[in-house]
């Protein structure tokens, strides 16, 4: 059906794992890419309103998503949105296993 995949799902969970590594080294620390808390704060304080962490990742995901859909096709819409919902499911196990 897909005979002439050139990326295949597990090349995009790789790019995406890739991608938060590089991040890491660049915006954070060695244990990843975690400026979404300090993001949604900041962003509550502006805006009053009371977003959760988990829910700051389903907004960038939904970026992703909603990108992905217009214009040309760009890989890093897809990886992207990979990276983001893992950090979303590891955000919402960690808030809600208190």
């Amino acid at each position: 059906m897909y005979e002439d995949v050139s990326h295949t799902a597990t090349d995009f969970l790789d790019k995406a794992r890739s991608h938060m590594e590089d991040r890491a080294a660049t915006y954070d620390s060695p244990s990843g890419e975690r400026s979404m808390g300090l993001t949604v704060q900041a962003f509550n304080v502006i805006t009053g309103h009371e977003l959760t962490e988990e829910q700051g990742w389903l907004f960038m995901e939904v970026l992703k998503k909603v990108r992905s859909q217009q214009g040309d096709y760009r890989e890093d819409n897809y990886e992207d949105s990979v990276a983001y919902a893992s950090l979303r499911g590891e955000t919402a196990a960690k808030e809600r296993n208190r």
